[in-house]
């Protein structure tokens, strides 16, 4: 039965490897040929496509005299600066055979974590849309470090297709997809279980850092973003026109029945938590069962050192998370109210702007 919920989408983000674009550290521009094709046929049916690439470490790694993928942060910022433009270069000449215009954009982590600069990414990525280009949009390995890094373009091209409301996110690998437990792929998954992220195998290559498990961590993100998402394996001919063509080709991952809201969305996935505030029992149940606000008798715990204004992430005691929000007090105010009423606060931190320590408009379920 055809996939008629990929034959249907309209605005579609891809993410290709390194292991696919760069396959022992020297782009493949036959294969970047044949994608851009591909992608310029949709276009031409009238779709709207985003490329996340990975690829400028690995196009870097040979006019640097490198015979493998380093570990330290220079060299493999070297490497992405040495490949980078090889990267951009092939790509733009790939598309302007097919008369479309590749347009760079890079990112780094921080900038998704401000509302301002996230809208300002989103706003660039329809004004290119709106021009019939292909945004070809990658992490700035260059200047990126450890802690702004997004680690994987998995992740990347998730957080992309939620900022621009995409209706499918096709992550091309080198594998067939979602494999069982016997080694047959998976053709469909409904819901992101214990058992499915069990059948997660370390299936990392050498040219990237990514893997099945981040790639389900992507398709989780569009469970609750309202985009369907489809692991399939990047070397099969026209692997993108069958998928769009409804073909039952790799695993598809079905987008959650809610869509969260533009601003939720950020909430939840754009910011990165700078701490965890833990909640007990009554405080998860208000939280999740009756759509509560977060009050300091219900917290239990707090850890990292955020300020207010900041994204903390919101777990129980057993460490799920449950929920992400904007804290209304930094966590050493946190921690000298919570296990405290309402009524308290006065006495403790003096005026009380807020009652509640994250409001439930400032909140997304997880």
């Amino acid at each position: 039965m055809p996939r008629s919920q990929v034959r249907r989408a309209r605005r579609v983000v891809v993410k290709v490897g390194s292991a696919l674009l760069a396959p022992g550290g020297e782009l493949d521009r036959k294969f970047i040929g044949g994608l851009a094709r591909q992608v310029a046929t949709l276009v031409s049916a009238g779709r709207e496509v985003l490329l996340v690439t990975s690829g400028a470490i690995s196009a870097g790694l040979k006019p640097l005299g490198l015979s493998g993928r380093p570990n330290e942060l220079p060299l493999l910022q070297a490497a992405a600066a040495a490949g980078q433009g090889q990267l951009m270069h092939a790509y733009q000449i790939a598309f302007s055979r097919c008369d479309l215009v590749a347009a760079q954009i890079l990112i780094t982590r921080d900038a998704l974590d401000e509302r301002e600069r996230y809208l300002n990414v989103r706003n660039t990525i329809r004004a290119l849309l709106g021009r019939r280009a292909v945004p070809v949009i990658n992490e700035n390995d260059t200047v990126s470090v450890e802690e702004i890094r997004f680690g994987d373009n998995d992740l990347l091209s998730a957080l992309v297709a939620s900022l621009a409301e995409a209706d499918l996110l096709i992550l091309l690998t080198g594998v067939a997809g979602l494999l069982d437990g016997e080694g047959r792929v998976v053709p469909t998954v409904e819901e992101i279980s214990p058992e499915v992220s069990a059948l997660v195998r370390s299936d990392r290559s050498a040219e990237g850092t990514g893997g099945m498990g981040s790639k389900l961590a992507a398709a989780r993100i569009g469970q609750k973003s309202a985009f369907h998402t489809v692991i399939a394996p990047g070397r099969e001919p026209d692997v993108i026109a069958r998928i769009m063509d409804g073909e039952e080709i790799g695993t598809l991952i079905k987008a959650g029945g809610e869509k969260l809201l533009a601003r939720k969305r950020w909430l939840a996935f754009g910011q990165r938590p700078a701490g965890r505030i833990v909640v007990d029992d009554g405080a998860a149940k208000a939280l999740v069962e009756r759509k509560k606000s977060l009050l300091a008798i219900g917290v239990a715990a707090v850890e990292g050192g955020f300020a207010a204004g900041e994204s903390v992430s919101i777990v129980t005691k057993r460490g799920r998370e449950l929920a992400r929000g904007i804290s209304n007090y930094s966590a050493a105010d946190v921690e000298r109210i919570r296990g405290r009423r309402t009524d308290e606060l006065a006495s403790i931190v003096g005026e009380v702007r807020f009652e509640e320590v994250v409001h439930r408009d400032n909140l997304t379920m997880l």
